[in-house]
Parts: structure tokens; C-alpha cells; sequence
């Protein structure tokens, strides 16, 4: 229950975590041991890299959150998984988790992370 994932037998009913049934605000639950908060849960965050079958290091990124190409077949890597995660529906929220999703696409459970290099 540390992260805003749905509670309950999907997609019938939904108890909450923590009475949240939708996204929640950034920091409503606690961070990890790394002090890093909701790297699971709430949404799926869009990442700068293409999507491919395997996970390739060092693959070339594109600019921040990139207009769509034209091309619906074009997929950016989605990771950490949503508040519609459960069991039943969902298995793979966790941070390292990846998923293909279409640069067109918006809905209420796939947002960003702002990320600061110091």
C-alpha cells in the first residue's frame, strides 16, 4: 500500500489506497529508502527513449516529451506503472518495468517526471 495502485477487484471496485481512486498528488506517500517518492504507482511516466522488444543501454534518447512523429507505429518507454495497476489487469508495476506507448497518447494515468542532473 505504498504506492497509488488499484485496490480491490479490477476493474469492479476500487477501495482506494489511502482513499485515492484516481491519480493522487505528488508526495502523498512516503518515499523509499533512497528518498525517492512514487517510482511506482499513481501513473506511468513517459521516459525520453524509444520503446524496443529489449532493453538496449545507452540508447539514443529523444528530446524531452518529442511533438508525434507523424507515425502512430512510433512508441516511447513508459515506466512505473498507474493507479489502474492490479493484479488481475497489470504485472509489471515496478520501476523497472517498461511498456510501449504511442507519442499520441494521453489519458489520466500516464504523466512525467521532472529530473534534475547535479
Amino acid at each position: 500500500l505504498m504506492a497509488n495502485t488499484w485496490q480491490g477487484r479490477f476493474p469492479y471496485q476500487n477501495d482506494g489506497a489511502l482513499g485515492w481512486f484516481g491519480t493522487s498528488p505528488v508526495g502523498t506517500f512516503p518515499p523509499n529508502g533512497f528518498g525517492l517518492a512514487d517510482m511506482i504507482g499513481n501513473v506511468w511516466e513517459w521516459t525520453t527513449t524509444r520503446f524496443s522488444a529489449h532493453h538496449q543501454p545507452g540508447a539514443a534518447r529523444s528530446a524531452c516529451c518529442p511533438p508525434p512523429a507523424g507515425d502512430p507505429g512510433v512508441n516511447q518507454t513508459l515506466k512505473g506503472g498507474s493507479h489502474l495497476c492490479a493484479p488481475e489487469y497489470c504485472h509489471r508495476y515496478r520501476p523497472a518495468a517498461r511498456s510501449p506507448q504511442s507519442q499520441d497518447s494521453s489519458t489520466t494515468h500516464i504523466g512525467f517526471r521532472c529530473v534534475e542532473s547535479r
